[in-house]
C-alpha cells in the first residue's frame, strides 16, 4: 500500500520537529523536566486536592494535548512510581500534558505534565515503523498523589501473539470524548499488528490496545497508525518495548 496521510494530521512533522530537535531519547534514557508546560487547555479540570471520581478502564485512557488542543492518545501504564503513560513515539513533541479520562470536553483527573520522554533508539535513528512506541512521565504540580492511585493502569503485556481480542480507544481531533471499538487482531508483517476497528481517524494515535488488563499495542507503526479511519496498526510489544520499560522504571 502507498503511504498517504498519518494517523495524527501533524504526525509527520511532529516527528521531523522531534527528531530535528534532539528531544526523542534512545532507549534507557529519559530527560527530566525536559518539557515546560504547555499553554492552558480550554478544558474543566478536577482540582488536585478534590476526592477522584471513581476509577474504571475508562479512567485510565485520555488525550494528549499541545497549545490547547488534543492531538494524541495515551493511556496510563503501570509502574512502581505509577507515573508513567504509554503512547506512540511520533506523538512526542513539545509542551505535552495529559488528560486521563478526558470526556465531554472535562479532565476529571485534571491535567498532568509530561516531564520526560523515552523512546527506542531505532525510532531516534530512523523512525523505525516496528519501535512506534514512548513511555511519557507525567506530573501535577500540587498533588502528592501518583497518577495511577488515582485513575488505575494497565499491565504492559510483551511477547504475547499477534491473534487477540481487543479494546480499542483513541480519541479524534474532532471529538471531546474517545471512540472505543472491540476488535480481533492479526499480524500485518514482521512486527506489525492490525485491527479493522471503524472510526478512528486523526488523533486516535497512541490509543491502547488492551486485552485482559494488559496493553499490548498502541495506534501507530505501519504508516504511523494507517491511511483508512477504518483499519489501525501497531508495533509488536516484544522485547524492544520491555527494555524500554525497564529502563525507566529501573
Amino acid at each position: 500500500m502507498a503511504i498517504t496521510f498519518p494517523r495524527t494530521a501533524l504526525a509527520a512533522a511532529a516527528a521531523l520537529l522531534v527528531l530535528g530537535a534532539g528531544l526523542v531519547l534512545g532507549a534507557g534514557t529519559t530527560t527530566d523536566d525536559a518539557y515546560a508546560a504547555g499553554a492552558p487547555a480550554p478544558v474543566t479540570t478536577t482540582p488536585a486536592t478534590s476526592v477522584a471520581p471513581p476509577r474504571s478502564a475508562a479512567s485510565a485512557v485520555g488525550a494528549l494535548f499541545a497549545n490547547g488542543s488534543h492531538f494524541c492518545s495515551a493511556s496510563v501504564v503501570h509502574s512502581g512510581a505509577g507515573d508513567l503513560v504509554l503512547t506512540a513515539a511520533h506523538c512526542v513533541r513539545d509542551g505535552m500534558s495529559f488528560a486521563p479520562g478526558y470526556h465531554d470536553g472535562v479532565a476529571p483527573f485534571g491535567m498532568w505534565t509530561v516531564t520526560s520522554v523515552a523512546v527506542a533508539g531505532g525510532w531516534t535513528a530512523s523512525a523505525d515503523p516496528d519501535l512506534d512506541f514512548a513511555f511519557l512521565t507525567v506530573r501535577q504540580a500540587g498533588n502528592p498523589a501518583s497518577l495511577e492511585s488515582r485513575t488505575g493502569a494497565n499491565v504492559l503485556g510483551t511477547n504475547r501473539g499477534f491473534e487477540h481480542r481487543i479494546t480499542l480507544t483513541g480519541y479524534p481531533d474532532t471529538t471531546d470524548s474517545p471512540v472505543v471499538c472491540d476488535g480481533n487482531t492479526t499480524q500485518a508483517d514482521t512486527y506489525q499488528l492490525r485491527v479493522a476497528c471503524p472510526g478512528f481517524p486523526d488523533g486516535t494515535s497512541g490509543g491502547p490496545w488492551v486485552t485482559g488488563g494488559e496493553v499490548i499495542g498502541v495506534i501507530g507503526g505501519y504508516q504511523l497508525g494507517g491511511d483508512s479511519p477504518d483499519v489501525s496498526y501497531s508495533a509488536y510489544f516484544d522485547d524492544d518495548i520491555a527494555r524500554l520499560y525497564a529502563s525507566v522504571t529501573g
